[in-house]
């Protein structure tokens, strides 16, 4: 088994130089200045000595070894027990529930909701980030916990029960009746095989048997991380005669005098991504659950939910471009090639700095939504992030894979091979581009918010005015997004889905660097606009506008 370190054997062809150190035992929040001053400009300062001691475990090799070991032996389904009784459960390594422990204890889950003070929402998600940075694959669970609290809030049938658990930080990975667990996690099971994003198309039937209880026959074709202790689940409802629509249902996995719900897990997937948590898929057969919200009214009910994950999509991603830019950083200062270290060599430096900007301005825009988020948000907030939500999950998330491959490159063949952890990047960061909501579904949903809530296209127009006059690339850039704003709102149907994309590009990269203005060096920010915004823009990271000072970039990061 490979150990963290190594040691140097004298003479011959074993003799190991030129080569970087481990990149472990460090503090990954100290060692990453933009996310320590977006901590503080956002009003989460309070938080430091916490994210101090999260950014020390996280970097610290026996975390990182866990994270290793947790893709290197994937979880494993066990349908029946010996004796053939149906048993469906997930077995997953030993580092995996260390890895998620430590998540959960650091309150990476719903610590926002459990103690929701100014800057909580901001503080929850640099620890997120943190945890994301180095281990993604219990990102989803963790994700998915804080996101069902949003639905649960308003059904006190399960929210009186429930939510204590979900704010606790302990880890009980058993599957135990919920009077006999201190904490629990909550995974959703929305899409099936015939319908993906198209929920409306769900043909789970949920039967109405008393008060808030129904019983579901179906399927769900993606489950993800189906040892959670509950699920949020969309359903066909009836009650009687009567055909109530699409519902959201709350399904425990333990019933609660003891008896196993009928949750029956038929397979994991084969995931191009992480391998430490599992996604799969699962029957209902007379299966419980309790209604949430309003019968009928399900997508109302998961909406806000829906919001989360996909900011949390955006924290995902940006956690990954850190940990690519931190790797490729790394490599480069250790490494040198023709006579001088790999960092000071110019095309390299360019390349390092234009990925940090990528990661810097992901980072911002993620930081930016979370504190849209906070408990006291304004009501401009409020209607900012409906918009800027879906914006910045679809244009931050599609970077994402170009990102972590430009990366790889960087450490040349080392980046391509198993034992170094960009290649688990690499093949981490689609999903977050498919996750709740691929990249149609995004731009669509960006037209609907346009259409249904004008509130929150005037939210996002002053946000962008408050950089007004600050660079005349930006400038531009804003008016003619705005512009292309006015034009799909009086377009019909078909001509502005055909245009949602660019609409939706042209809205994010506004944003991005308006937020960069605001809250990045100016060197950092004149550096970003002139690579995304200008005319003579390149395609391909490194094609840095003429005098950029590069090296002041790269060492901030």
């Amino acid at each position: 088994m490979t150990t963290l370190g190594r040691g140097r054997q004298p003479g011959g062809t074993h003799l190991v130089e030129n080569q970087p150190d481990w990149r472990v035992d460090v503090d990954e929040y100290a060692m990453n200045a933009p996310l320590v001053q977006a901590v503080h400009t956002f009003g989460a300062g309070w938080a430091d000595a916490a994210l101090h001691e999260a950014g020390t475990l996280v970097g610290g090799a026996t975390f990182q070894r866990d994270a290793v070991l947790a893709d290197q032996h994937p979880p494993v389904a066990h349908t029946f027990d010996r004796w053939g009784f149906r048993l469906d459960e997930v077995e997953y390594d030993e580092s995996y529930h260390r890895v998620i422990a430590a998540a959960v204890g650091h309150g990476a889950h719903t610590s926002a909701w459990a103690d929701p003070r100014p800057g909580a929402a901001v503080a929850r998600a640099a620890t997120f980030m943190l945890f994301a940075q180095v281990e993604p694959g219990h990102a989803c669970p963790i994700s998915m916990t804080h996101s069902a609290v949003a639905s649960l809030q308003a059904s006190p049938w399960v929210a009186d029960e429930w939510l204590p658990r979900l704010y606790a930080r302990s880890y009980e990975r058993r599957l135990l009746p919920a009077d006999q667990k201190a904490s629990a996690l909550v995974g959703m099971a929305m899409t099936e095989k015939q319908g993906g994003s198209d929920v409306r198309a769900n043909t789970t039937v949920g039967v109405h048997v008393s008060g808030h209880s129904y019983q579901l026959t179906g399927h769900k074709w993606f489950c993800s991380a189906p040892m959670s202790d509950a699920f949020l689940v969309l359903a066909q409802t009836r009650r009687g005669a009567t055909d109530e629509g699409l519902s959201c249902l709350f399904v425990p996995r333990v019933l609660p005098h003891g008896e196993r719900n009928v949750f029956r897990i038929e397979r994991l997937k084969d995931k191009v991504g992480n391998r430490s948590n599992a996604s799969s898929e699962i029957e209902f057969d007379g299966t419980v659950g309790l209604l949430l919200g309003e019968p009928g009214r399900g997508v109302r009910t998961i909406i806000e939910m829906v919001q989360r994950t996909r900011l949390d999509c955006v924290l995902g991603t940006a956690a990954g471009m850190r940990q690519s830019v931190a790797e490729a950083v790394w490599h480069a200062r250790g490494r040198s090639a023709f006579g001088r270290p790999l960092v000071d060599q110019p095309a390299m430096t360019a390349v390092l700095a234009d990925l940090a900007l990528e990661a810097e301005a992901a980072m911002l825009t993620g930081m930016r939504l979370a504190q849209a988020f906070e408990a006291d948000a304004s009501a401009l907030d409020v209607a900012f992030r409906r918009l800027a939500t879906p914006v910045s999950k679809y244009w931050v998330c599609k970077r994402g894979p170009q990102h972590a491959y430009e990366a790889m490159e960087c450490l040349g063949g080392n980046g391509y091979i198993e034992s170094f952890p960009l290649g688990r990047r690499f093949r981490e960061q689609p999903v977050m581009a498919i996750w709740e909501g691929s990249g149609n579904v995004i731009a669509l949903d960006v037209l609907r918010a346009l259409a249904r809530d004008p509130e929150s296209a005037a939210a996002l127009r002053e946000e962008l005015t408050t950089t007004d006059g600050a660079h005349p690339l930006l400038d531009r850039q804003v008016a003619r997004t705005l512009s292309a704003l006015r034009e799909i709102a009086n377009a019909d149907g078909n001509a502005a889905a055909a245009q949602a994309r660019r609409l939706t590009e042209g809205l994010a990269l506004a944003l991005q660097a308006s937020i960069m203005v605001r809250h990045a060096p100016s060197v950092d920010a004149e550096a970003f606009i002139g690579a995304r915004l200008a005319d003579d823009r390149g395609w391909q990271y490194g094609v840095l506008p003429g005098g950029t000072d590069a090296a002041a970039i790269v060492a901030r990061h």
